[in-house]
């Protein structure tokens, strides 16, 4: 299922993995652009929405964690950026575990997975290194294919990753909506009111 289509990328007939090229292409292309405040249009599906808006909050909540990563890259060259960004995923998913169980996979881990594919894209991208941006956005479908879309499938696909990570309505927002829905219902239980008293 998730491990045959490796060379169909975006037109493959798994949904799961066709969601995770699409994610790869969608992202980079998002970063390298100018991120929220670049020029494309919407994202052209939930899971990409909700990978972009987790890899804004990232970049504003801890601003940190992104201003290491061009001393990570910087020998990567066109020829390495593929072998260097799978090597340090590879660590991060199959380093060793105490009593050799394979670790859980958690939905951050797979944010993870997006975002430093992103950053090596925009490190890239700052260094006219753009002819690799196409081999990086089939290096990392192609690794979500073979190292997260097994266990995705078992936690039911994309739409955990979208709950965790989705843009969600301001409690501000909704508690706006519900004040406004009450004063409507009031103000129509009042002119019925007045309208029943009128006739009777």
């Amino acid at each position: 299922m998730c491990q045959s289509e490796a060379t169909l990328g975006l037109e493959s007939p798994d949904l799961l993995v066709r969601e995770a090229f699409l994610m790869a292409h969608d992202y980079i292309d998002y970063v390298t652009s100018g991120g929220a405040d670049g020029s494309m249009g919407p994202a052209p599906t939930a899971c990409a929405a909700a990978l972009r808006h987790a890899g804004d909050e990232l970049l504003t909540r801890f601003p940190i964690f992104f201003r290491r990563w061009p001393r990570v890259f910087q020998d990567v060259t066109e020829n390495t950026a593929c072998p260097t960004l799978v090597s340090i995923l590879d660590e991060h998913f199959f380093a060793p575990v105490p009593g050799g169980r394979r670790r859980d996979l958690a939905w951050s881990a797979v944010l993870s997975v997006y975002v430093l594919a992103g950053q090596m894209a925009l490190h890239c991208h700052e260094r006219d290194m753009v002819v690799v941006l196409p081999q990086l956005k089939e290096c990392v479908g192609a690794y979500v294919e073979r190292v997260i879309c097994p266990e995705i499938q078992d936690k039911g696909g994309w739409s955990g990753f979208v709950s965790r990570f989705g843009e969600k309505q301001d409690l501000e927002g909704q508690l706006k909506k519900g004040c406004y829905w009450t004063l409507l219902a009031l103000a129509i239980c009042i002119l019925t009111y007045f309208l029943w008293k009128r006739m009777a």
